[in-house]
């Protein structure tokens, strides 16, 4: 497993700050956040056989399974800073980033789907909610 590089404290509360204005988070903000939620993804799931990119930030290696020593690795999760984090938080489900275009998968490993969110906070879950009111408001 990977040593942590980053304090839980730091790195949450680069995520809730980041998560309470998105819009607002300046860089620093977002690549804390960014690197501390790669971090999280390989301690809840560790292994090499998917590597997760949010360029330009970070990179980790997650998920067991078959071990890769050279080139990029069977499977491969690419996307930007801002629906990383709405994922790992979320404000986003994969089905919404992946159907809009937002992040790239490749692979058989490479549904990281029932690996988030990382952070799971009443935002989110006022989010969901909202929005399940809307869809049933306008049907």
């Amino acid at each position: 497993m990977a040593r942590r590089k980053i304090a839980d404290d730091a790195g949450l509360a680069a995520v809730r700050a980041w998560e309470a204005d998105p819009e607002g988070a300046d860089r620093r903000t977002t690549a804390l956040a960014v690197r501390y939620a790669l971090e999280e993804l390989a301690h809840r799931a560790p292994g090499n056989s998917v590597e997760v990119r949010v360029p330009p930030f970070g990179v980790t290696q997650a998920v067991e399974g078959p071990r890769h020593t050279r080139g990029t690795p069977p499977s491969v999760v690419e996307t930007d800073a801002r629906t990383w984090l709405g994922l790992v938080t979320g404000g986003l489900t994969w089905a919404e980033a992946h159907g809009a275009g937002r992040l790239d998968a490749s692979g058989n490993r490479s549904d990281i789907s029932s690996l988030l969110p990382l952070f799971a906070t009443r935002t989110a879950a006022r989010r969901r909610t909202e929005t399940a009111t809307k869809d049933t408001q306008e049907t």
